[in-house]
Order: structure tokens, then C-alpha cells, then sequence
């Protein structure tokens, strides 16, 4: 059985028709952290708490004191080097970005 032959204005309107789709591809947005406000000064309470919690703790870093006390990294590290000098930790290890101590 032959199919009828479409006219070519058939032809014209179902070339026009097709193609158009779903449309453009959109871009995705990428994962997106949430924002944390971390202190960048020490309020009396915070540093209370630096000079109580973090002598104790078994691992001592940077990233560490971040995490329990809401600093910021740089907050965090001018910590350490006071808590050394005051002698409450000591060093286990010293590279020049990751200062790694303990309880003293």
C-alpha cells in the first residue's frame, strides 16, 4: 500500500514546524555554599572560650578552632601561635601551611 504523496505546502509547513523543540539548553547554577559569617575579632566570651576548650583538645589546628569557635582562619592561627608562646599546646608538627598541636 503507497502512501499519498504530500503537497508541496504540506511538505513547506511540517519543515517549518519542526525543530524548535525544547529550545536553548540552560546552564546549571553549580553547587552553592552557604555563606558563613565567621568573627574576625575575638569578643570576651569567645576568647574565654579559646583559653578554656582549646588547651584540651587532642588535635589542635587551624581548621580545627574555625570549626569550634566561629573564627576565621586567620583569627585562628594568630591563636595558635599565642597559645604556644604561652606554653597551653606544643607543636607536633610545623609545615608552612598546616601547623599541627596538641595538648601541652
Amino acid at each position: 500500500p503507497k502512501t499519498q504523496q504530500k503537497t508541496k505546502e504540506q511538505k513547506m509547513a511540517a519543515a517549518m514546524a519542526g525543530g524548535k523543540g525544547k529550545g536553548k539548553k540552560k546552564w546549571s547554577k553549580g553547587k552553592v555554599r552557604e555563606k558563613v559569617a565567621n568573627k574576625v575579632l575575638y569578643d570576651q566570651e569567645t576568647y574565654e572560650r579559646l583559653l578554656v576548650e582549646v588547651p584540651k583538645m587532642k588535635l589542635i589546628t587551624a581548621s580545627a578552632i574555625v570549626e569550634r569557635l566561629k573564627v576565621n582562619a586567620a583569627l585562628a592561627r594568630a591563636s595558635i601561635h599565642e597559645l604556644e608562646d604561652n606554653g597551653t599546646i606544643s607543636k607536633v608538627l610545623a609545615h608552612h601551611t598546616q601547623l599541627i598541636y596538641t595538648r601541652a
